[in-house]
Parts: structure tokens; sequence; C-alpha cells
């Protein structure tokens, strides 16, 4: 969800003023523009952790034709999302036929089931990040709910690159800013206070994303329902 006005000059234009540096003679564009993109991962990781609904997104189709037991980032046909951090649930059907229907995530792939003619993948795995089921005899299709990753490295010294993302701009300019203060501006004062502003501004975007997941209703999962994932082995 783009927000146009949110740019990498306006995030560093904030962090230079809050260094007394308007002009940028010191904090220039270019010396921050390494900060604000380790500010971006934190942010990144925050909303992981958080589980915050901007990381989630949808796959499209992914065919998966006969005999293939794997998507990689590194395969061709079929390969993961460039931007896929983790999968969340996959869902399953015969090529180009209705409806989806969940798979279920185990720790290790069934050895018993190894060998045998199926027409569903059933199960899957994640490891080695790569998506892991045993092979069809037909060709299927899957799709994926997984957590994204919400930015690549901004490299524009001039800060037209966007942002993109709602509420980000608070604490971007707050980190953005203790980082230089601490690692160009050597003043390890300043950047504690500018810290201490960004984990306040952090904790809000948080809080507001995980009010929002509060309207959702989910259904409990009986107790030790766990155990189903590991029954395959």
């Amino acid at each position: 969800m783009a927000t146009p006005n949110l740019t990498a000059a306006t995030v560093m234009n904030a962090s230079a003023a809050l260094l007394n540096d308007v002009a940028k003679s010191v904090y220039s564009f270019t010396a921050q523009l390494p900060y604000l993109n380790i500010a971006l991962q934190e942010l990144q990781e925050h909303f992981e952790l958080n589980e915050i609904p901007v990381v989630d997104t949808v796959s499209a189709v992914v065919q998966v034709n006969a005999g293939v037991d794997h998507v990689g980032f590194s395969t061709t046909n079929p390969k993961l999302p460039d931007d896929l951090i983790e999968p969340q649930v996959l869902w399953e059907r015969s090529r180009n036929i209705n409806p989806f229907i969940p798979m279920t995530k185990v720790d290790f792939l069934p050895r018993f089931m190894e060998g045998v003619q199926t027409n569903v993948f059933q199960v899957y795995t994640w490891q080695n990040q790569e998506i892991r089921f045993l092979p069809c005899i037909q060709d299927n299709d899957i799709k994926m709910d997984y957590i994204k990753n919400l930015f690549v490295p901004f490299i524009d010294t001039d800060g037209t690159e966007e942002v993109g993302v709602i509420n980000a701009a608070t604490f971007l300019e707050y980190k953005t800013a203790g980082l230089c203060a601490e690692f160009i501006g050597e003043n390890p004062t300043r950047a504690k206070d500018l810290n201490g502003y960004a984990q306040l501004a952090i904790d809000r975007v948080t809080g507001i994303g995980t009010k929002g997941r509060q309207a959702i209703i989910t259904r409990r999962r009986p107790f030790r329902s766990g155990y189903k994932r590991r029954s395959f082995r």
C-alpha cells in the first residue's frame, strides 16, 4: 500500500533536522542512505515479529508438474516468489480445477509415503529455503499465503525512492537520525535519545497493527493438536 509522499528524501530531511543540520552539510543524503536502509531492515523485522498485516500477501498460482518434489528460489519452474520470507499456509488443487484445499505443514516429510502414487501433496515442509513435498503423478497447482519482504535497499542519493508503507515515517526518521548520530557524529547521548523516540514510534505502529488484528475471529486449536503435524514421520 503506497504512500506517495513518504519518500527517502522526506525521511532524511527530517533526520537531518533532528541532528540540527537542516542544510545537510554533514548529514547529506549520501551519508544518511546506508543508515536509512538499516532502519528499513529493522522496521521489516518488527513487522514480521509482530505479525503486522502489511507483510502478509498471497502468491499467484504456482504450477507444479507431475514428478516435481520442491519449489525454491533457484529453480526456474516452479519458483518461489522473489519477495517471500516465509510461507504461512499452502493450498493445492488439481491443475486449473477449483477449489484449493489446504496442505498440512510438517517438520519432516512422511517416509512411509515415499514411492506411493498419489494425486495430491497433502503435506509439505519448509527446509533450506525450499518448499518440499512428495511428488504427485499428476500436474497440480499451489498457492501460498506468505510473509513478504517489503523493502529493497535504496540506492538513489536524490531521495526520490518511495518507502511504500503507512505509518512508517516517525520511526524511520528517528531511527535513521539515531544511527547517524552514533556512527557518523559519534554522539552516543544524542543517539540514545533518538533511539528512544524511535522505540516509542515503533511501539505505536505495532500497537495499531495488533489492535486491527484483534477484530479477526479465530478458532482456537484443541490442546495438543500439534501432535498431528509430527505423527507423519
